[in-house]
């Protein structure tokens, strides 16, 4: 099966898919040796982990895809789904960005519809492309796909909300849906009954983005489920850990030692985790005789 097949498979099942961010080749082969089934490239951990900037548009189209071949690499059997931001420009844009992105692996491209740059859809600031515009896009995308014979699915997404509210929002995924996305995305509802609303307003796969401090209720999956997603995305808890982890480490590194050691994985479940043992299994193969 080809990774936007494993993905469709998935969208059919009826459980609800925790779905933990990635942003390296590191961080989604973590995701998927802890047995998850999808993860997703966080275009705000991506930006923060190689920039170390802000999501506000400031990583590039060429920076993102070669992101995207890492973070696919890492993954291995599991599908990805990645950021693909506003697609990098118009409609034409966006059609590249489909089309590069099934190149390099990824199981489906999540297409937004803020002005470029854009920024994190739980911060301020936000602004969108017109109604018309952003459909033009999902049409393009889904146009490409089908162009180009690219196996890979559509997220369309729309940040109307904290700009045009809520019915401007849900219009807006009734369009994407009508042109042919296969997972529709209303990020930041204010309320659990916006979520719902939502949810019971489209027929496509709908996806829930619970950032911790932003502007949407965090709910448990179980609930999510109930509400009517198929998709619980968590895009920063890995970076957020590893960043708590690694500030914790420097600390107890200074000389005065006023820190614990923090607790840190032993070197050799290290060496495994990357892939050492099996390097070396292979490396005998090739050995030449003395």
């Amino acid at each position: 099966m080809t990774p936007a097949d494993k993905l469709r498979k998935l969208l059919t099942d009826p459980a609800i898919e925790v779905m933990p961010g990635c942003y390296d080749a590191l961080s989604a082969k973590l995701v998927a040796t802890a047995g998850y089934k999808v993860t997703f490239m966080s275009g705000f951990a991506v930006s923060a982990a190689r920039l170390g900037l802000p999501d506000t548009g400031l990583i590039s189209f060429a920076e993102m895809l070669d992101s995207v071949r890492s973070c696919v690499s890492g993954a291995g059997t599991i599908p990805l789904i990645a950021d693909g931001d506003t697609g990098y420009g118009n409609a034409l844009n966006v059609q590249r960005t489909v089309v590069e992105y099934a190149r390099a692996g990824a199981a489906a491209v999540m297409i937004e519809d803020q002005v470029s740059p854009k920024k994190c859809g739980h911060t301020r600031g936000k602004q969108v492309i017109s109604r018309d515009e952003a459909r033009m896009k999902i049409r393009a995308a889904v146009d490409a796909r089908r162009e180009a014979d690219a196996d890979i699915l559509i997220l369309a997404r729309t940040d109307a909300r904290a700009v045009h509210g809520f019915d401007e929002a849900l219009n807006r995924c009734r369009d994407f849906e009508a042109e042919g996305a296969d997972i529709i995305f209303f990020e930041a509802p204010e309320t659990e009954t916006e979520m719902r609303r939502f949810c019971e307003a489209v027929q496509k796969p709908c996806m829930a983005n619970m950032v911790p401090g932003g502007k949407t209720p965090i709910l448990p999956p179980e609930e999510l489920q109930r509400v009517g997603y198929k998709l619980a995305l968590y895009p920063i808890v890995l970076m957020s850990s590893a960043i708590t982890a690694m500030q914790a480490a420097l600390a107890a590194l200074k000389p005065d030692g006023k820190v614990a050691s923090p607790p840190s994985i032993p070197f050799v479940d290290l060496q495994q985790l990357v892939g050492f043992p099996d390097y070396w299994q292979r490396e005998t193969r090739y050995k030449a005789n003395d």
